[in-house]
């Protein structure tokens, strides 16, 4: 069946498209599409995965279905509620 692994950094996207087996998992898809050769600094043992944008929180037992896209996702550089402080202080000065 034909699947997609997708990984984004601001300067660079791929995606992959590849074919696996029926009961392929999405860890198991991360690994055959071997997206760590064009993006040496994940580690694709530990990077958090999902699929259309909802993550996965067992990806070493979830199997894929035809079509399906796997991302994954960076580390956050900032808390998303340190992020909204920060904006809310910076209007309140401006």
């Amino acid at each position: 069946m034909r699947v997609e692994v997708a990984y984004a950094l601001p300067e660079k996207q791929k995606i992959i498209s590849l074919d696996v087996e029926e009961g392929c998992t999405v860890r198991e898809a991360v690994r055959l599409s071997n997206i760590h050769h064009e993006f040496t600094d994940i580690d694709i043992e530990t990077v958090k995965l999902g699929i259309f944008g909802k993550a996965v929180r067992k990806p070493e037992e979830q199997t894929l279905k035809e079509g399906e896209r796997v991302e994954l996702y960076r580390e956050l550089k900032v808390d998303p509620k340190q992020a909204r402080a920060n904006r809310a202080a910076k209007a309140a000065k401006g």
